[in-house]
């Protein structure tokens, strides 16, 4: 297996992402993580564009210790001498030299010929060598630049002492198989068997970053720089979290590995996450929020199965939790019953199927319920109350300046019953509906509501007490509508009295109707 050192530039190309601006306390933090992760070099940043920065790479290099030190520089000698002093204190430190190579780089931003180029590259990375033995050389824009340029600028900084070459793409310009085949060349035509690493470093703007520096890797490649989150420039670098884990789970293929913690990646990304306030994306992969989670019934019931038929690591390896089945319109009956046993709900077979149905009832108007969301809904079905009375259809009209208006269609035992009523809202109109449907008139002597999460998008919770003469019950509701969710809590009321589970034992139901129509 090849040692593949990991260049970790969160500090320094990262917090070049529009927006971005750490503050010297936060840098810090982000560092002591990363020396827990196991980098082998901390990029810590760019000393001579300002004080803070240089004071902020400086308690890097005097306060963080495991990793190598790195601090960036042009082709000048200020910039080496800042880089240098910064990264003093530092255990083991390094400078990083660049300059660029593509025709446009060299036209418009140095305004320098080939030659001019190749001469003071020389002498910088000659100067460099000066203050550490550790020096590496980069030159920007390298997949548009000439290779035989490309090859004479790098044949002149290794005869010049610079220990790690950088090829990047700093454009995101390139493909794999041209990226890869451009490392493979400066390997056999450059480097030739040196004790010379080879670096990559790929931008994201085609989305192949991450494949890039891979094919880096396969082609001779010995280091990565890369960035938690893949953030940076533009659309960003090649994602640490990404190519680690793809080392690592197809070592079979790469027959690489590295030193890296993976343990530690969740708890970077989070912590990067919400410092530079650079959202991760869901779909992100290893770190985003369904990277691990399922909702595809088909694949749930994989996953139940055998974890191995539709994930190929394990959450817990990059410090997750394990697998998580989320419970959504398209999710299957046996990833339903797993997540109520573990909730503590072992229900008969048909009672499951009943509340099933109406999960994906719920699940097709809300989307995926959250775990109280879903202990709510079990708690609140009255899975073992009769359900002599039960909502078919329900419909209302409200609005300032309207008169509140609701029409109830419900299954009764003497068949299916519609009705109209007005109320003084909504609900009102509603309980009244149904009072007349059901031919009773309880009391309602409680009525709360409740949102089961604190999202707007959250389950409503509606509980109800009902008075009927000397009965007293209390009925629940749960529904992404507040109204529909108080018309099946009055219901529940409604069922428990006619099924014994009141507060007083109640008479037969044509007796309890009778009193009703009676009161």
């Amino acid at each position: 297996m090849r040692h593949i050192r990991i260049f970790d530039t969160t500090l320094r190309d990262g917090e070049q992402s529009p927006g971005v601006a750490l503050s010297v306390p936060q840098k810090l933090e982000i560092a002591h993580g990363l020396a827990r992760l196991g980098v082998d070099i901390i990029e810590a940043g760019f000393p001579i564009t300002s004080q803070g920065d240089f004071e902020c790479v400086n308690r890097i290099a005097r306060e963080v210790k495991g990793p190598v030190i790195c601090a960036l520089a042009r082709t000048n000698k200020a910039d080496i001498e800042r880089a240098a002093e910064a990264i003093a204190p530092a255990e083991k430190r390094r400078i990083h030299v660049f300059t660029s190579a593509s025709r446009v780089h060299l036209e418009y931003m140095l305004r320098k010929t080939p030659e001019e180029v190749l001469e003071l590259s020389e002498a910088m990375v000659r100067y460099a060598k000066e203050f550490t033995d550790d020096v590496e050389f980069s030159a920007q824009d390298v997949m548009r630049a000439d290779f035989d340029f490309v090859k004479r600028l790098y044949e002149v900084a290794i005869a010049a002492g610079a220990t790690t070459i950088n090829l990047p793409d700093t454009t995101g310009y390139g493909v794999p198989q041209e990226y890869g085949a451009l490392i493979r060349r400066i390997r056999d035509e450059v480097v030739r068997g040196r004790d010379v690493h080879i670096s990559v470093h790929c931008h994201d703007d085609l989305g192949m970053a991450t494949a890039n520096a891979l094919a880096g890797v396969e082609n001779g490649a010995t280091q990565i720089e890369c960035t938690i989150n893949g953030i940076g420039e533009r659309a960003g670098n090649t994602a640490l979290e990404e190519v680690v884990m793809a080392l690592y789970t197809r070592r079979d293929h790469y027959r690489a590995e590295t030193r890296i913690h993976t343990r530690e990646i969740y708890r970077m990304s989070r912590m990067v996450e919400r410092y530079t306030g650079m959202v991760v994306q869901p779909n992100k992969a290893i770190v985003g929020d369904n990277a691990f989670a399922h909702e595809s019934g088909i694949h749930q019931d994989g996953v139940i199965k055998n974890k191995e038929t539709y994930e190929i690591m394990n959450a817990e390896i990059v410090g997750r939790q394990a697998a998580v089945l989320v419970l959504g319109k398209h999710s299957g009956r046996n990833a339903f019953r797993k997540a109520l046993a573990e909730l503590g709900f072992n229900l008969p077979e048909e009672q499951l199927q009943n509340l099933f149905l109406r999960f994906k009832e719920i699940a097709d108007t809300k989307g995926a319920l959250e775990t109280d969301e879903l202990r709510a809904l079990v708690e609140s079905e009255s899975v073992n109350t009769p359900q002599l009375f039960s909502i078919e259809q329900l419909q209302f009209f409200s609005g300032y300046g309207m008169l509140p208006t609701a029409t109830v269609r419900l299954k009764t035992p003497k068949g299916e019953v519609t009705t109209t009523a007005i109320g003084d809202g909504p609900v009102d109109a509603v309980y009244k509906a149904i009072s007349e449907a059901i031919e009773l008139q309880p009391e309602l002597e409680l009525y709360r509501v409740e949102s089961v999460t604190g999202s707007t998008e959250a389950l409503g919770e509606v509980t109800v007490k009902l008075r009927l003469g000397e009965v007293l019950t209390t009925g629940h509701g749960v529904s992404p509508d507040i109204i529909e969710a108080s018309a099946r809590a009055y219901l529940d009321a409604v069922n428990r009295f006619v099924a014994g589970q009141a507060s007083k034992h109640p008479p037969s139901l044509d007796e309890v109707q009778a009193k009703g129509a009676a009161s």
